[in-house]
């Protein structure tokens, strides 16, 4: 894919209306798509802002049958609020314990560290990732968590409740470590209130919940929650990655930060519904699809806040004097409108073989939770071949080194992938260069029929009638005037596509290729950006152009150039590995048709007209400035 080719060069000459339309499609073409793409990635996936207000969901929040509790308070009721009498059932047994107690539960994939306090998890490590400082990855956000709540506390609509059972200190079944399989069961007791949750886990990233809170005998309605996003946000812009994912009936939707509200309520039917970022996610598969309800919550965090309040030599240093910097946090939670809430929770990357094998009750799997946003199916297969490539290419990660050179074929992947792209695009930018080659055989009749009608402007009526002369001597000749087009017209989906996946999957995350310590994140040194800089305008400089106006020839010579440096300058560097090696494949490319018969007419054909040209002059008898081919 590689080159930002002229594909007009075929086009009409002479300077009228008619001139370059095959140019001018493909720069509609092109910066239609990328502007679309701007206001796609808007709307799905926006930058790091301070959020507008919330956006109301379809359905009212679901509110419980009667008052829970004493809002603030942290607390639970035990006597009426408005008569000060005490409830009529009778107080249960107490069942608390005596002080905070940690349980480590652990397989190969993850550890998580429950404390009995709120029977919560308060860290979640995933043990195959780490963060940028190299240290085993947490998804427990703890600045954020500590805000609004950790994963597995309990929503209960009512704020005192709600303090309540995340303040309360349970009894564990167990203390210690816990390897899986196995389970962990809490319970707390106090006057009417009673609750358990139960939590089974196996070899996978997903745990099984049970959850069941009692008032006066009665269910609770009380949601699971992970309620404060995750803790591979490293930077402000990663937060803006934040989504609600949801799939009912076997339809997937992708909701970004922007269109979701706080406490708002969601009721079901769900196949699996929860929170993800850029590469990590939490999704609650319920037991019963039918009964399942999804609280959304948003809140916002000052990251200069959160990093100053981390312990010396974590995190970035902060300037104590720092704006506050507001990113958004999203969390979810779900439970059963009986109370009684079942369910799975999956914790873990969004990578495509562990998501294929995570199912829902209903059947469904995980795999639409990576999306590869608006040219998705195109960069899932792009994925899938660079996949295929990385699998036949990679060593076993069976030890450290082993691993390093895993990571680091990532970089030779796309580098084979290119090679392939390029090879099957091939015969098209042959037949474009054919269609150009047909196209300046017959530009002299063509520039006949504009000398007749004295190239009119394009208000001028007489100028419908010289395009449809032109249009049908094209149709006679057997010439297309798009034809130069279709090999861009394929190549920028392809290009915007390998963007976006670069960007979604786990896979590059922190894959390192020689000074690039991370593929899905921009060149440091912004190399890789100067040399697509240099190879695109080589690759302009030696594909031939005639019948292009010179002013619109300097200006693709230098624009297009110019466009791919600031497109590879701040973005995904595996984005410009893919860029530079297909500019220097078609330079290769460029060279040896250059030497063909065909490469040699088209240049005797650019000759002819930068000589016609330096005859007529521009009318101040200056030749016109123009890049030709070269050998």
């Amino acid at each position: 894919m590689a080159e930002f080719r002229n594909p007009n060069a075929a086009g009409p000459g002479g300077g009228g209306p008619q001139d370059n339309r095959s140019l001018l499609l493909m720069m509609v073409v092109m910066f239609g798509v990328i502007f679309g793409l701007q206001i796609w990635r808007a709307k799905h996936n926006p930058q790091t802002a301070s959020p507008a207000a919330p956006v109301a969901q379809t359905t009212a929040a679901a509110q419980p049958a009667a008052p829970l509790g004493s809002a603030g308070t942290g607390t639970f009721p035990t006597a009426n609020p408005a008569t000060g009498t005490t409830p009529s059932v009778a107080t249960m047994p107490t069942v608390q314990a005596a002080a905070e107690a940690t349980t480590v539960v652990e397989n190969d994939l993850y550890r998580i560290t429950f404390s009995n306090r709120g029977a919560q998890a308060v860290s979640w490590i995933l043990k195959k990732y780490t963060d940028n400082e190299g240290k085993p990855l947490d998804l427990v956000h703890d600045g954020a968590a500590k805000q609004f709540g950790f994963p597995l506390s309990l929503y209960a609509y009512d704020s005192g409740m709600t303090t309540g059972l995340a303040q309360a200190l349970y009894v564990p079944s167990s203390t210690g470590t816990l390897n899986a399989p196995g389970s962990l069961t809490f319970h707390y007791a106090a006057g009417n209130v009673v609750v358990q949750k139960t939590f089974s886990f196996d070899n996978t990233y997903a745990i099984h919940a049970d959850t069941l809170v009692t008032q006066n005998g009665a269910p609770v309605r009380t949601l699971l929650a992970w309620p404060a996003g995750f803790g591979d946000a490293e930077n402000a812009l990663a937060y803006a990655g934040a989504q609600v994912d949801t799939m009912s009936g076997g339809k997937e939707d992708h909701e970004s930060f922007k269109k979701i509200s706080s406490g708002n309520t969601l009721n079901g039917p769900f196949d699996w519904a929860g929170v993800s970022d850029q590469y990590f996610a939490a999704i609650f598969l319920p037991d019963s699809v039918q009964g399942a309800s999804l609280a959304t919550f948003h809140h916002e965090i000052d990251v200069n806040k959160v990093q100053r309040s981390l312990s010396p030599g974590q995190g970035i240093p902060v300037k104590p004097n720092a704006k506050p910097i507001l990113v958004p946090v999203l969390g979810t939670a779900l439970g059963d409108a009986s109370g009684h809430t079942l369910t799975r929770l999956f914790v873990g990357p969004k990578a495509v073989n562990v998501l294929g094998t995570v199912q829902s009750s209903s059947g469904e799997t995980l795999k639409p939770l990576l999306d590869f946003g608006f040219f998705g199916p195109i960069g899932k297969y792009l994925f899938l071949a660079l996949r295929a490539i990385h699998s036949a290419i990679a060593p076993a990660a069976n030890s450290a080194i082993a691993f390093t050179k895993y990571n680091r074929s990532w970089g030779w992947a796309i580098i084979l992938l290119t090679i392939t792209i390029n090879l099957v695009l091939l015969p098209l930018r042959v037949q474009g260069m054919k269609s150009m080659l047909k196209m300046q055989r017959i530009q002299p009749e063509l520039d006949k029929i504009k000398a007749r009608y004295k190239n009119p402007k394009a208000t001028d009526p007489k100028a419908a009638e010289m395009n449809a002369e032109i249009m049908a001597y094209q149709k006679t000749q057997g010439v297309s005037m798009f034809g130069g087009c279709v090999p861009m017209l394929i190549q920028l989906p392809l290009l915007f596509a390998f963007f976006s996946m670069l960007t979604k999957v786990v896979e590059l995350r922190q894959a390192h290729f020689f000074w690039l310590p991370d593929l899905s994140a921009a060149d440091p040194y912004h190399i890789l950006p100067i040399l697509m800089l240099i190879t695109s305008f080589v690759v302009q400089y030696y594909t031939p152009s005639p019948g292009v106006d010179p002013q619109q020839q300097k200006m693709m010579a230098f624009m297009m150039p110019a466009f791919s440096m600031y497109m590879t300058w701040n973005y995904a560097s595996g984005l410009a590995i893919y860029w530079v090696t297909g500019n220097l494949i078609m330079m290769a490319q460029q060279a040896i048709t250059n030497r063909t018969a065909m490469g040699r007419e088209l240049r005797e054909i650019a000759a002819q007209r930068a000589k016609l040209k330096a005859t007529t002059g521009t009318g101040m008898g200056v030749a016109p400035r123009t890049i030709q081919g070269r050998r």
